[in-house]
């Protein structure tokens, strides 16, 4: 597979096929790049949405330069297939987040102009579904992927290059199965472990679900996802997923053989002998560690490492836009920030994160105005 990618080429003229949260956040972003956009949804209310929300056009003109398919994954392949029949002269692209599926289906049924086609993915997404989700900042230095083939026509690949950068995506490039086998470990697995942690709180006493903090919120964060579509989603790249999965199944025996061991092998006086199980479960934070390493920081550049100032704020109408002109006052850049509410408390901690060689200055300088800080 050609490793380099062409330069990009913006299209004139684009049809979006679905007005979902990622077709009408790609509408929304090509507009403002000054393209002509238009939609299709086989809603007329999503599709009359998405042109409202957008100024997008309904219903394609002609001619037309690139088609994107935003359908719904198990239906992606035949709505390219027909893209590419109606549209003769243009490219078609994708959005789903299954690639090899869809290549595959093209080529056994070997789809007439199917070198037109260019697939791609769009690392980006809200756990908010539907137009009314859109964001016109969707893709803002997100990954979007270009997957190619050997007999992937160039000229295709570049004007689905323009788009994506258009809409302020970073682009990278690799072949349907390397991308399923990435998304599966970075994105398909993650929501499933999402969606088991949640699970384990559907039949907790009221009690202990409200001792909830940051960690389960964080872990969970995506467990509000769309079934339908991640039924689809799994289904697409089953086997990629079910390879992760199971080296995941056999670490997950280690531990719960590493925790059974020491909850058996408590002594009499009250000692714990369990040769061996503590250093699996420090081998396995300790891997942890290193991968959450490796995951990109800001803006896709190398991870940093924050200084955490928290202040205690209260619960109150106004108290969050006092706190940011406070903090904009002092000139310096908040790089990241969580709240996390106390329970039973009429006040919250918001966990400021900022570069380290400032973060005494804004504790000095909050301070002064009247907030309870730490850091």
């Amino acid at each position: 597979m050609p490793r380099a990618l062409p330069p990009p080429v913006l299209p004139q003229r684009v049809h979006i096929i679905g007005s979902g949260l990622i077709g009408t956040s790609l509408a929304m972003a090509l507009v403002r790049a000054g393209l002509v956009v238009s939609v299709a949804d086989a809603s007329p209310t999503n599709e009359a949405l998405a042109s409202d929300l957008s100024g997008a056009r309904i219903g394609a003109g002609d001619p037309v330069d690139l088609v994107v398919v935003a359908t719904p994954p198990d239906v992606t392949a035949d709505v390219v297939t027909h893209a590419l029949a109606t549209w003769p002269n243009a490219v078609v692209t994708d959005v789903a987040s299954v690639k090899e599926i869809v290549r595959a289906e093209l080529d056994a049924k070997e789809v007439p102009g199917r070198e037109r086609y260019v697939g791609g993915h769009p690392m980006a997404g809200r756990e908010k579904s539907g137009a009314i989700a859109a964001r016109i900042d969707l893709f803002e230095g997100r990954p979007w992927v270009i997957s190619r083939t050997e007999t992937t026509d160039p000229d295709g690949v570049a004007l689905v290059r323009g788009i994506a950068e258009a809409a302020g995506a970073v682009v990278r490039l690799l072949s349907p199965t390397e991308h399923d086998a990435a998304v599966a470990a970075v994105s398909h697995v993650p929501q499933i472990a999402a969606s088991l942690v949640a699970a384990r709180l559907a039949d907790l006493p009221e009690d202990a679900v409200g001792l909830s903090g940051t960690g389960v919120r964080d872990v969970t964060r995506i467990a509000g996802s769309d079934p339908v579509l991640w039924t689809q989603i799994l289904t697409g790249n089953a086997g990629a997923v079910a390879a992760v999965l199971k080296a995941l199944a056999a670490d997950l025996g280690q531990i719960v053989d590493a925790l059974d061991s020491l909850a058996a092998a408590t002594t009499p006086d009250g000692q714990i002998e369990a040769p061996g199980a503590r250093a699996v479960l420090a081998r396995t934070i300790a891997a942890g560690n290193t991968g959450q390493a490796r995951i990109p920081g800001k803006h896709g550049a190398a991870p940093a490492a924050y200084a955490v100032v928290t202040v205690l704020i209260p619960d109150e109408p106004g108290q969050l836009g006092r706190l940011f002109q406070d903090v904009g006052d002092a000139g310096i850049n908040l790089e990241e920030l969580n709240l996390e509410h106390n329970l039973g408390q009429p006040y919250g901690q918001l966990e400021l994160s900022v570069l380290p060689a400032v973060a005494a200055d804004l504790t000095d300088w909050l301070t002064a105005r009247g907030w309870r800080v730490h850091d």
